[in-house]
């Protein structure tokens, strides 16, 4: 049985490499192209299989090429794709992504099939419930992961939410949740309170306590990673790199704290371990194709 179940989007991504970001109205000349496999779902499934963990990915992409070359590469992967399904009216979503010097990003998001991963689907992934940790992440419908919820919450299950893209979460869904591992920018969108640094971090993390969450992680780039529960409170530092494209960075984070997590490591060195992999991801370029592997990891 895999411990690890991977529920959300997965996408082709389209990426083009400049010097800098483009303005308003703006036209750059002299980027370079590149397709990669992307999505934060498939993202964060490949993550935690490369990284030694045992995966099930649930997602659904369309009847096109791009689909069938998903279910391919997660497949290389070792990755379980038998609730990868295939939506016959949707095409597969798609990223648009644009990638400066620094490693900085734009993205915009086509969902396409994504959108159409309903509590339908859900019901036909029995097995689900003998899971020991479930990712999400916000790229698929609310309804979907909210009814996900439930069951996870009712069979004792580690329910990890990556709050990215930034959107309303119920108190409902809040309450009781295991973790919650937002960024900076979704931190500050999800508490009201702006968070630069360890302190604000520190601020934020105690609304999401108060609203029930059991243990909060928010990252903060090139600062690394604050953790805080009822317990305890720390930042794990990140090492110093030099970035080249942030683009699956939060992904690799999950995925690598997900099997951390299975391996019963305790919180410092699961972040310390989450933290170095995604540390590494930022100095490859892609999504997916910037995921270290374990024999890379040191901690």
């Amino acid at each position: 049985m895999n411990k690890i179940w991977v529920i959300g989007s997965a996408n082709t991504d389209m990426v083009v490499k400049t010097d800098k970001l483009p303005l308003p109205g703006e036209t750059l000349l002299g980027g370079s192209f590149f397709i990669n496999a992307g999505g934060k779902g498939a993202n964060q499934a490949v993550a935690a299989a490369r990284l030694g963990g045992h995966v099930t990915l649930v997602a659904k992409v369309g009847k096109d090429l791009f689909g069938k070359e998903t279910i391919e590469g997660l497949k290389k992967e070792n990755i379980d794709t038998e609730y990868v399904f295939t939506d016959e009216n949707a095409p597969t979503g798609t990223a648009c992504i644009i990638v400066n010097a620094e490693g900085e990003n734009y993205i915009v998001v086509a969902p396409g099939a994504n959108a159409n991963l309903l509590p339908a689907d859900i019901e036909k992934v029995n097995p689900i419930s003998g899971a020991e940790i479930i990712l999400v992440q916000l790229e698929i419908p609310m309804a979907t992961i909210e009814y996900i919820a439930k069951p996870a919450k009712a069979h004792h299950q580690k329910l990890i939410i990556n709050p990215a893209p930034a959107r309303i979460l119920s108190n409902e869904l809040l309450a009781g949740l295991f973790l919650i591992t937002p960024n900076e920018t979704e931190a500050s969108f999800l508490t009201g309170i702006s968070v630069t640094d360890e302190t604000t971090a520190s601020e934020a993390a105690a609304v999401l306590l108060n609203q029930g969450v059991q243990n909060v992680i928010i990252t903060l780039g090139r600062q690394g990673a604050c953790f805080q529960n009822r317990e305890a409170k720390f930042l794990i530092e990140a090492p110093v790199v030099q970035a080249v494209d942030t683009t699956a960075a939060g992904d690799t984070f999950s995925g690598a704290l997900a099997v951390a997590l299975t391996e019963g490591m305790e919180w410092e060195k699961a972040i310390r371990f989450a933290v170095q992999a995604a540390s590494i991801s930022v100095t490859r370029m892609g999504a997916q194709a910037s995921v270290p592997y374990r024999k890379e990891i040191i901690i």
